[in-house]
């Protein structure tokens, strides 16, 4: 999840800038004063109300923008400060338009457009207030308390305290011995997520009182309503997408735990039942790619070269990276980057300022003034994030024609999607077709399954992760997961979908959900797992578009005018029509669908399932 920063994610809570796209919010804005009429609204009433919104939240996210880019890129108590006013201001007209946009949903002959407009606005917030006194100070108050406790959080190592993003690293050294890893993971569980559990009831109870003021049955349900779709349908749709590529898990699953009983023997990882969590080389066991050194097949995980190596070997800089990337998109028959973007992007770390780095793409004005913001460093893994930096920056600049709130991607999937289908294209022949990588050097086709078995063990791996964490907060809203059981619900999902156990019996207060940012910070889950299987739905697209005949995931599309064309028709049409009439104007069909993904890695499951002949399967 490398990827963005909504400009609105953080001030608006609207699904406007992306998923993560865009900046993060900026300056003071005066307070949205209410449009509502005070007789029956009309249609025309309607209409007013979201011209007029329109209006405001496009002047308001504009400075907001600015004050956040200056945050991002030179931090100090005082940009501090500036954003921290700019963004509450957001959260006010997010709060008060998604109220005021209940009161017309049922008012007769509204037009498609406005229905839309409403329901967006209406779905935006992910954690709505109910409007009685001191409701919306008590809910802020929890929410930022449990992002603090988070972000203050400590496990231990030998007893040592430990932070947060060091004990993220260490969890991935494979040098420490699983009493370690045990160590580590519970601690962190316990440390970190036991001391929210009230706290996160009380949030759930006062969200769900918001959630009823808008139309929704509780916060899960108004979550799920955001996609095109009725929430129950949603729900299936998303289930189906897991059981088509459940066989591909349970392959990998089977042959994982076979190499962990190897390495660490009966008596820590059974040859059979779940893996148990903290082996998996990841505090939450959601990808698994840290300890591919203990999986790989031998000698074909080499793929012979190294992509920072070929940069550094020809000179390259971080700028000539971005304007690699640049040329990926213009040989699909994209127009170049606008001059404001290689003057106002921030590509590497200035020496006299202190300045976010997590990779993120901006949209500063919600027209042409789009950038990066990196910390560049000349490696591979920063030459194939530039390329998915832009697929957020040629997204936003695709649909800037549009009415504001369809300034986003078609569903919250989308916008990562772009950036992580293109980042696909980045194979050894796109590398020669550049000019990076000689001929004579494309890795033969016995390095397939090693490729293709590290990337499995990233993104197969997510794929169950990425559902269950919003299914058990679905359960959470809708009451059928009652705070008594919150950890045994978590631990009986984390079961059923990944098949891991916990190194250790949880006690009854655990609160091991706290433990992944996500759910303190209340950040909707499933638009990750919709990504993961969406990259690979337009991908193959793409290749098909491109008349690729060959295995799937040696394609690359770089150069077809033919898909730019495509891409670039789905790409402006932005929120403005239903997710599916944006898939079908690139791909064909109007369902998201994991087969693409499943043949992308058909090969890597044909050759688990000859390793895993004789072995125990499932959990």
């Amino acid at each position: 999840m490398k990827a963005m920063i909504s400009t609105l994610s953080l001030a608006l809570s609207l699904a406007l800038a992306g998923p993560a796209v865009a900046a993060e919010p900026a300056k003071k804005a005066p307070a949205a004063k209410s449009t509502a009429p005070a007789a029956a609204p009309t249609a025309a009433d309607a209409d007013a109300f979201i011209a007029a919104v329109e209006k405001d939240l496009f002047d308001y996210t504009v400075e907001a923008s600015e004050v956040n880019w200056v945050n991002s890129t030179y931090i100090t108590d005082d940009t501090d400060a500036m954003a921290a006013r700019i963004n509450a201001v957001g959260t006010e007209k997010s709060v008060q338009y998604a109220l005021e946009a209940a009161k017309y949903m049922n008012v007769a002959g509204l037009s498609a457009d406005t229905q839309r407009k409403l329901d967006i606005l209406r779905t935006g917030i992910v954690l709505p207030a109910p409007t009685k006194p001191g409701a919306a100070v008590e809910l802020s108050k929890i929410a930022t308390d449990l992002q603090s406790q988070y972000g203050k959080g400590r496990g231990t190592l030998n007893g040592k305290e430990i932070s947060g993003s060091d004990i993220e690293a260490e969890m991935g050294n494979l040098q420490h011995t699983p009493a370690e890893f045990a160590e580590m993971w519970t601690s962190w569980h316990d440390n970190v997520g036991a001391p929210m559990k009230e706290d996160y009831a009380r949030l759930v109870t006062i969200a769900n009182g918001g959630a009823k003021e808008l139309g929704f049955t509780d916060v899960g349900a108004m979550w799920r309503s955001g996609y095109d779709m009725p929430p129950a349908e949603f729900a299936k749709t998303t289930e189906t997408i897991w059981q088509e590529m459940k066989p591909l898990y349970m392959a990998l699953h089977t042959y994982v735990r076979w190499k962990l009983n190897e390495k660490y023997g009966d008596a820590v990882q059974p040859k059979t039942g779940a893996i148990r969590a903290d082996l998996l080389g990841n505090m939450w066991a959601q990808e698994w790619g840290n300890i591919y050194p203990l999986v790989a097949p031998p000698g074909t995980g080499d793929l012979g070269y190294d992509i920072g190596d070929l940069l550094t070997a020809q000179g390259k800089a971080p700028l000539d990276m971005v304007k690699a990337g640049e040329n990926f998109y213009s040989s699909l028959g994209f127009a170049p980057l606008p001059e404001s973007f290689w003057k106002r992007s921030l590509f590497t770390k200035p020496a006299d300022r202190e300045v976010v780095c997590h990779a993120s793409a901006w949209d500063i004005d919600n027209k042409d003034d789009i950038r990066i913001k990196m910390c560049i460093k000349v490696n591979a893994d920063d030459f194939v994030t530039i390329h998915h930096e832009l697929g957020h920056n040629y997204y936003q600049r695709a649909y800037k024609d549009q009415p504001f709130l369809y300034l986003n991607g078609a569903n919250d999937g989308f916008h990562e999607a772009i950036g992580d289908f293109v980042a696909l294209s980045i194979t050894p022949q796109y590398l020669v077709d550049i000019g990076l990588l000689d001929k004579a050097k494309v890795p033969s086709a016995d390095k397939d399954i090693g490729l293709l078995l590290r990337q499995a063990m990233d993104k197969v791996a997510f794929l169950p992760f990425g559902l269950l964490i919003d299914r058990w907060r679905w359960g959470v809203f809708d009451g059928t997961i009652k705070p008594a059981d919150y950890n045994k619900a978590w631990t009986q999902l984390r079961l059923q979908y990944q098949g891991i156990t916990p190194p250790a019996e949880r006690p009854a207060t655990a609160f091991d959900p706290g433990a992944k940012y996500h759910v303190p910070g209340n950040t909707p889950y499933t638009r990750y797992f919709l990504a993961r299987v969406l990259q690979f739905q337009f991908y193959k697209a793409a290749c098909d578009q491109a008349g690729w005949t060959g295995p799937l995931h040696r394609c690359s599309f770089y150069g077809n005018k033919e898909v730019g064309a495509k891409l670039n028709a789905m790409l402006e049409m932005g929120m403005s029509k239903p997710w599916p009439d944006a898939l079908e104007a690139f791909t064909g069909t109007r369902e998201m669908s994991g087969k693409a993904m499943a043949e992308y890695f058909a090969p890597l499951k044909a050759w688990l399932d000859e390793q895993n002949k004789g072995k125990p399967t499932g959990w």
